[in-house]
């Protein structure tokens, strides 16, 4: 198993959990330490990694990072009725390179994924999503992606990677492996017309702030297709954040991130999570608070995980044809949960990517405007995309 990238969890941190009451999640958290080395993954199915990694920032002015005021907060607070065993495996120091630092990454969650461990990364800038997309380059033939921020991190592909360039490298180089990708959260401000018209473009979904707060339960079956959830800190408005991380006035409250949050744990799908572009501060600022919260209820999701995708059994699920002009739309409705799935049905006279009928998470209220003549814009990005 090779974790010698990962360096312990301070002292400072493990000596103020000493004082915690044994009931806190941090006594029940396997931890990596100095003295006891890296813990026995045996049984374990989440995994928290610090990356100390920001150089590819734009605004980077040199600044070091500490994840200890994150970890002090996450191991005060109190677990759920959880059933899921914990490690911290520590932090992984910048490497000598940006580029070993994106090894280290890659290598970690490889091994993780492979041993059915989901990985909880801290970082550090946020072009790490694209360690975090490598690692599963020969794990999985198509990967979903899907990131809450306030941009679409497209940028110019033909020059230097950063953190807000990182999807354009992810699309044009090879391997190829993104089937879709998908923006909870963004900004129009934020966002230039092109990168705009490219998303439509390429069928990628876009999700604008103001339609999630609206409707915050629309974000559920995007995140139920994911396999990486990666989280920009600077999708949360200015005053739920500390000074060093405000950016606008403009974004999610706690609240909203953090019901994203329980929403990627609850997917059956997602299998790494991360939260990008903290700014080291001290125990007094808000922010390593929230972060904690949001793995907490990340943590939480996955602890209420249920499988209710199985299709092979007609006791599980009710199917519903609805007809519009030329087309039936077929919807799934399972038994167990009350979640909906709609069939995005295989071509065979064009190169399918899945070669195989797919079926796209969706809500009721897609069944009901498909009831009504509408067909559903995620299916008919999903078919336009299943047809290249």
């Amino acid at each position: 198993m090779n974790f010698n990238f990962l360096s312990p969890v301070s002292d400072a941190v493990l000596a103020h959990n000493e004082l915690l009451s044994e009931q806190a999640l941090g006594k029940k958290i396997k931890i990596h330490s100095s003295q006891l080395g890296i813990p026995d993954l045996d049984k374990v199915k989440l995994a928290i990694i610090g990356v100390k990694e920001n150089r590819n920032d734009v605004n980077y002015m040199g600044e070091a990072l500490s994840f200890d005021t994150i970890r002090t907060a996450l191991y005060s607070l109190f677990p759920g009725n959880w059933h899921t065993a914990i490690a911290d495996l520590g932090d992984i120091p910048a490497g000598s390179s940006i580029e070993d630092t994106y090894y280290a990454l890659r290598t970690i969650i490889s091994v993780l994924i492979e041993k059915k461990i989901i990985p909880i990364i801290i970082g550090g800038s946020q072009d790490l999503t694209y360690a975090n997309y490598r690692a599963y380059d020969t794990m999985a033939p198509m990967v979903n992606i899907v990131n809450v921020d306030s941009n679409f991190d497209l940028g110019d592909a033909s020059v230097e990677m950063k953190n807000n360039s990182f999807l354009g490298k992810i699309i044009l180089e090879q391997p190829y492996n993104l089937f879709n990708y998908s923006a909870i959260g963004y900004q129009t401000y934020f966002n230039s017309q092109e990168e705009i018209d490219l998303m439509e473009k390429l069928y990628f979904e876009a999700y604008r702030l103001g339609d999630v707060t609206h409707n915050i339960n629309k974000v559920e079956p995007v995140m139920r297709d994911a396999h990486i959830v990666t989280m920009d800190l600077k999708s949360v408005r200015a005053a739920e954040v500390g000074a060093k991380q405000k950016f606008s006035p403009n974004g999610f409250n706690g609240k909203e991130i953090c019901t994203i949050s329980r929403y990627a744990g609850i997917s059956n799908k997602v299998s790494s999570f991360g939260i990008y572009e903290f700014k080291s501060t001290n125990e007094l600022d808000a922010t390593p608070m929230l972060i904690s919260q949001i793995i907490w209820y990340f943590i939480e999701g996955v602890n209420c995980r249920i499988n209710d995708d199985d299709f092979t059994n007609d006791d599980h699920y009710q199917k519903y044809n609805v007809l519009i002009e030329d087309e039936e739309l077929i919807f799934y409705k399972s038994i167990k949960t009350g979640r909906w799935w709609i069939e995005i049905p295989f071509l065979p006279n064009v190169n399918n990517k899945l070669k195989k009928h797919t079926l796209l998470p969706c809500t009721h209220d897609d069944y009901i405007e498909a009831s009504q003549g509408k067909i559903p814009e995620r299916w008919y990005k999903a078919y336009r995309k299943n047809s290249f």
